[in-house]
């Protein structure tokens, strides 16, 4: 276990490689699950304010959903979350590209500069899962055949994990934890 801050991160985000591989994938992790993307408290908050704008990125199924659900849900384990479309397939906010690869129409309207926030953390985050303690966050690597293609990838490029998620990482938890997460396990 590694010890940053108030983060306790598994050895697997040290030593696993991991570049996703849209091209193989698909998006799939948009897709497959039992539930929406895992939303903080401020996150649904957000998700209300951008919805004007995030509608017009997204497929008409998802705005059904959404108008349906509501911008955000409770699941079925009492945790705050995205809706889905039917039955916990794809994510309300995602778009399906020329390609048929499924992207996240928030992300989309924050690189057009339409909204200032990328998307989820979670999503940012994954496969990094983060579960919150009273005391501490445990960060642990969220193995998934669907992302076999981006294991493979990221093993050719020789691109650790934690490398591969820096942005997500100083997003969540900021630059100094990340330079002091670099050095405990680079040295």
């Amino acid at each position: 276990m590694i010890l940053v801050g108030n983060a306790v991160l598994s050895d697997d985000i040290k030593e696993n490689f991991f570049v996703c591989d849209l091209e193989a994938c698909k998006g799939a992790c948009c897709v497959e699950g039992d539930a929406g993307a895992p939303l903080e408290d401020e996150e649904t908050k957000i998700l209300e304010e951008i919805n004007p704008i995030v509608k017009d990125y997204i497929t008409e199924e998802g705005r059904k959903a959404i108008e349906a659900q509501g911008t955000w849900v409770i699941d079925k384990d009492g945790g705050k979350g995205t809706p889905t479309i039917g039955e916990n397939r794809e994510c309300a906010y995602a778009l399906y590209d020329d390609r048929g690869i499924l992207k996240c129409g928030i992300e989309q309207a924050y690189i057009d500069g339409k909204i200032s926030w990328k998307k989820p953390i979670s999503c940012h985050l994954y496969p990094i899962r983060v579960t919150k303690y009273d005391q501490f966050d445990a960060l642990n690597y969220d193995r998934w055949h669907i992302c076999d293609p981006a294991c493979q990838l990221g093993q050719s490029l020789k691109v650790p994990l934690y490398r591969f998620l820096k942005d997500a990482l100083v997003r969540k938890y900021g630059e100094a934890w990340y330079d002091e997460l670099i050095a405990e396990i680079e040295g």
